[in-house]
Parts: C-alpha cells; structure tokens; sequence
C-alpha cells in the first residue's frame, strides 16, 4: 500500500487525463473525507459518525506520511489558529511537500467549516499518532499536553470520543518514556471533569489509565481505594470494559480474593476481540495461575489455543510440576523461567504456589498408600532437598517450617495442616509416626456434582443476561409499543401481500 501511494503522488504530473480515480486513492484524499464524517457528525451531533472516522483513521495511520499530515493541518485548519502553528512545528519537514500537496489535490474539492473544536482535536490526534510511530516522543509529549489544554476548556459530546482517544496515547507516550508518575495528577483532575461533565466513556478510559498508572508501580491498595470510589455506569466501550476486567482481576489476585480475579481475567480473556493476541495471552497467563492458587489444574486446550503455544509453554510446565506435585521439578521450572515470570509480574504468585505443590504431593501419596510413614512422605514430597530457593520462597518457606532441620517434623506438621484444612482424609497417628488413609468414598455421595453443576448453569445464565443487554434495540422502540391487535392486522397483511405476490409470480410463470 505505501508504495501506490508514493507512486501516484510522484507520478501525478504526467499522469493521463482518464487516470482520475488514482488522485482519489491517496492518503490526503482520505484525510479529507474523515474530516468531511466529523464535520457531519459535529453539525447533526451523531456520536456515531465521530467514531466511525477514528476507526478510519487507525486504518490510514500506516500510510501517513509528513506532506500528508502537514498538508492537511493546512486544508483543516485556518491559517490565523495557534492549533495551526503550534501542530505545524512539530510535524517534520520534507522535501518536495509543496509540489506533493498540489498534485494530490482532487479534481472535485472538499470543502469544510473553519472553526468546529471536533475538527481541531481531530488534528491533535492525527499529529500525536504520527508522532508515537514516527517514534518521536518528545514532540509527541508535547502535542499531548496541549491536546489536553484544549481540551479542558470543552464540554461537547462529539468530542468525548476523541478526547478519550486522546487520553489513551497521552498515557501510552509518557509510559514509553517512562514518566507515568507524572502524570497522574493530571488523569486524575480529569477524570473529576469528565465525572462532572457526565462524558461516561471519557470516565471508563481515565479509570483505566489511572488503574494501569498504579498498577505499573505495585500500588494495588491506591488502585483499590480509587476502583472502589469511583462513579459506576454501564460500559459503553468493550475494549475498555475488557482493560477493566483484567485490571480488577490483578487487583484481586493480589488480595487473595482468588474466585473473583477468576472470574475476572476469564471474562476479559473471553469478551477480548480476537486480533488482540497479546491482551489475551496476559489474561491467560494470570488466569492459569490463579487456577493453580485454586487448586485446580487448566485443560491442555487453554495452553495450545492458536498464536499463544509458545508465549504459554512456561505457565504449562509449571502447571505440569503442580499438576505431578513434585517439589522438585517446580524449583527447576521457576529457576528455568525466573526472567519470564518476573517480565510477566507472576513471580511473587508463584512462590505462593510452592505450598500447593506440597499439597497436591501429599494428596497424591493419600490416595496411593492407606499408610505410610512420615519419614517417606518427606522423602517422597523432597523436603530434605538441599537446592536453594529465592528469597521470597525462603520466606514462606520460614512460615511452613518447611526449611527446619527435621524433615520428619515438617512432614508431620504438613500432614496435620492439610488434615484440619480438609485437603486430606486421613488420621495422623503421632505415636507410630505414620499418616493412616481413610477409604475414598463415591463423590456423588457428596455435593460436589451439585455445586460443579451449579456453577455451570450459573456462568450460562450469566453470559445469556450479558447478551441481552448487549443488544441494540431501534431508538423510541420503548415507547412505541405494538398492541397485540395491530400486531394481528399487520401478520394478516403481510400473508395477503406474500400471497398476493406468489399468484403474480405464478401468472408470469
């Protein structure tokens, strides 16, 4: 694509006088036409027609180029506005710009109003996204900031739309910099003025932006304060619902509150769309170790869905090692993958997971042998191993005495915590120094198929309710209720037309 335009722009001189639809193609063409959609949408106030021309404009941003950008500032907006000259400095010259701007012009010209705050927005978005690919962050933290100057002095909602994607890159360029700090101060004044000025979508992408801020320096418990007072609303943006969920879902895997942060990170990994693979993967990745903290153990199938095989294989090994309950293979595999746990932010779960590793052991050796002595279960669960574990992991190892010098003890102590939690159905018999296992029972003898069924009916019903508020209903369709008999009249009319139309079809027949 970027090649055919370069080849119509410099070829437009000498091109054939039948050749009209190539100028049309071009990328300053394109830019005129979106701007046309806002122009449209800001006159007949349609918040519609706005995000349709951002939506094209993240389908154009390959194609931009300096002339194309520079030229349409000059087209968009009026010569003597500080929004011209303050965005023309920033754009990088090019040679040959003039002579590119004059041959792409079309032959018939769009025309739009001077003066609308959708079209000079639009300009600071177009601007600050050439800038970010262009990799030039400090000119775009520039356009940023005075993106959000003039921003603030607007209250429209067919700018919402914009300036919610205007917040997204002032906050994605400052995190490429390595600056989010500094920044928080302003999300948050703004997020009180688009609370006051009722801008929802604005509220839901602040509300993200300010969760990942805290989220980006371990401030869970500010991100929790600050989930907790904010407004609530119906989401209007799929995309930020799902950033929401997956947020919530960290928040409360920190916490401990592992049932909700399933929920959570399922329910963003699930409502994602498909193209985005790396929003995915993320959610998958807190997903199965949440599962793990859980005591349960992922299908295969979550670890060899399309496009996320090898981004998954460490979290599938480590799953493999909870899964066998060897102690051993689990120090391996976190020493293994140390640099990917700790780039994903899942070391620190991990090391939580060392003692359900212990505890799948001790299950597995409970329903092998109705009794062994403590001294096999230690050499069994490898508690005497002698391989040195990180700090964190000694910590924890500390609290379960699992790094005493009696390994036998710590067995023993094991074995009666699992016993009073319920993991085991087994007698600690202290005097003899063995574990006596009771008989397994049949499970449908208990409510565990009940409460499994019931989960599964609950998550149905769940995702059902979801879709019907999903649906778009026509506007005024609430208060023009269809009474039953003109519902009747109406069926009787449309079998007499079909009828009535079939004959005809049969005569000309």
């Amino acid at each position: 694509m970027p090649q055919d335009v370069g080849m119509n722009d410099s070829q437009a001189p000498t091109a054939a006088v039948g050749d009209a639809p190539a100028p049309a193609q071009s990328t300053l063409q394109r830019l005129k036409e979106i701007a046309s959609v806002i122009e449209a949408g800001s006159l007949s106030k349609e918040v519609r027609r706005i995000s349709r021309a951002v939506r094209l404009t993240v389908a154009l941003r390959r194609r931009l180029a300096a002339r194309d950008v520079a030229a349409f500032l000059t087209f968009a907006l009026p010569s003597s506005s500080d929004a011209l000259a303050r965005l023309s400095v920033l754009v990088p010259k090019e040679d040959g710009c003039e002579m590119d701007v004059d041959t792409a012009a079309p032959t018939a010209q769009l025309l739009i109003k001077h003066g609308l705050p959708e079209i000079e927005i639009y300009c600071y978005l177009l601007v600050l996204i050439f800038l970010i690919d262009n990799k030039k962050y400090d000119e775009a933290k520039t356009c940023a900031s005075a993106s959000i100057a003039r921003l603030k002095s607007l209250n429209r909602r067919t700018v919402d739309v914009l300036a919610s994607r205007l917040y997204s890159y002032y906050s994605y360029v400052h995190e490429l910099t390595n600056t989010l700090a500094e920044i928080r101060g302003t999300l948050l004044a703004l997020h009180r003025m688009a609370t006051l000025h009722h801008d929802e979508l604005g509220q839901e992408t602040l509300l993200n932006l300010l969760l990942r801020n805290y989220l980006h320096y371990n401030l869970y418990d500010q991100a929790e304060k600050l989930r907790s007072k904010a407004p609530r609303f119906e989401a209007h943006s799929n995309q930020q619902f799902c950033r929401y969920l997956f947020y919530l879902g960290k928040i409360r895997t920190i916490q401990l509150e592992y049932t909700d942060a399933k929920e959570s990170l399922l329910q963003a990994a699930r409502k994602a769309p498909s193209t985005a693979r790396g929003f995915r993967i993320q959610c998958n990745k807190w997903a199965i170790i949440v599962r793990l903290l859980l005591g349960e153990i992922p299908e295969r199938t979550v670890f060899m869905q399309k496009g996320m095989k090898a981004a998954l294989t460490p979290y599938f090994e480590l799953t493999n090692a909870v899964r066998v309950g060897d102690l051993e293979l689990f120090r391996s595999v976190a020493d293994k993958f140390s640099s990917t746990f700790s780039a994903d932010r899942t070391r620190n779960l991990i090391v939580r997971l060392r003692h359900n590793v212990i505890r799948t052991g001790l299950r597995n050796i409970s329903i092998s042998y109705s009794r062994i002595s403590l001294a096999d279960i230690a050499k069994k669960l490898r508690l005497d191993s002698e391989n040195p574990v990180a700090d964190a992991e000694s910590i924890v190892a500390k609290k379960l005495r699992l790094d005493s010098e009696n390994p036998v003890a710590d067995a023993e102590s094991i074995v009666a915590k699992a016993i009073r939690d319920g993991a085991i159905d087994a007698t600690l018999d202290h005097a003899n120094g063995w574990m006596v296992s009771k008989e397994t029972g049949d499970v449908y003898s208990t409510n565990e198929p009940q409460i499994a069924f019931n989960s599964r009916i609950a998550f149905c019903l769940n995702m059902h309710n979801e879709a019907v508020k999903a649906l778009r209903f026509p506007p005024n369709s609430h208060k023009e209720k269809e009474s039953a008999e003109k519902r009747r009249e109406r069926l009787q009319q449309e079998e007499e037309l079909a009828k009535h139309m079939a004959e005809e079809d049969d005569d000309d027949f």
